[in-house]
């Protein structure tokens, strides 16, 4: 079942006819610092991303029940089998909160690990997303890492002056190397970097969405990411804290799905806002 369970899997996780992903993070409870008003009616939430064209949901074990009469036949489930505890400045303590097994006990299609290096854990997080991946690669389970910056609360722009494309380009080839098959990872700040990044990682990458920016910029960052490679996003905050997360997904799906520019993804999302 191993190489066939994966193979299955995803292809649902990576639309086919376009060689896309469009995934909505809603696993925020277990990783931020303090909660988010977004995700006060995650049920609703899911609702509205997946009628914007997410294909893949981002949950926690309690969430994902409570999701689960949302999904569509189309839609598939990534488990987040890793938490942030109380964080260091330089970034949070991963903490280990599910298994491979559980995930396929839950019906999922893959199994998602933050990855942050650079902390005091470094080495027990290798090992650890090590450890999943031999356990993904066993039972036929795709494995989604996020290689991200340390801490993806803080602001960003300490993490690009300290660390930089660097330690984005090795924490993605890192996680490709352990067994990740879908790497997630942060915008680098330019397109030759971030092209870089999916030189170096050589599996198929999603896009970090980040921290909550203008929907301009976000689409823009995404056409750009698009553009070098990148197969499609993964966005939590950017679309449950919009006004319209319908309307935020469809824009996003537009770009990576369809392969609309973001003047034009962000001109129909302005008709749907009610700017013009």
């Amino acid at each position: 079942m191993t190489a066939l369970g994966k193979q299955i899997r995803m292809r649902r996780l990576i639309r086919e006819e376009s060689n896309s992903s469009v995934i909505c993070a809603l696993d925020h409870g277990m990783t931020s610092p303090v909660f988010l008003d977004g995700l006060y009616d995650t049920r609703e939430r899911a609702r509205e991303a997946i009628d914007g064209g997410a294909n893949v949901l981002m949950l926690s074990r309690g969430f994902a029940k409570r999701c689960a009469s949302e999904l569509s036949r189309e839609t598939s489930f990534a488990l987040m089998l890793s938490a942030s505890a109380a964080g260091r400045p330089s970034g949070p303590v991963i903490t280990a909160i599910g298994s491979v097994e559980e995930a396929l006990r839950l019906g999922a299609d893959a199994v998602v690990v933050y990855t942050a290096l650079s902390g005091e854990n470094e080495d027990w997080m290798i090992s650890y997303l090590s450890e999943i991946g031999e356990t993904c690669d066993a039972l036929g389970m795709p494995l989604i890492a996020e290689a991200e910056w340390p801490n993806a609360y803080q602001t960003l722009e300490g993490f690009e002056t300290e660390l930089g494309p660097e330690y984005l380009k090795r924490n993605a080839r890192l996680c490709a190397e352990l067994g990740a098959d879908i790497v997630k990872v942060n915008w680098s700040g330019d397109e030759d970097s971030f092209s870089e990044i999916v030189r170096a990682c050589n599996a198929p990458v999603v896009i970090a969405g980040g921290t909550v920016v203008s929907d301009e910029e976000l689409l823009v960052r995404f056409e750009h990411a698009r553009d070098v490679g990148a197969i499609g996003c993964s966005v939590g905050r950017n679309i449950f804290q919009h006004e319209d997360s319908t309307a935020m997904t469809r824009a996003i799906a537009r770009v990576f799905h369809e392969k609309w520019s973001a003047s034009e993804a962000l001109e129909e999302l302005g008709r749907a806002l009610g700017n013009g």
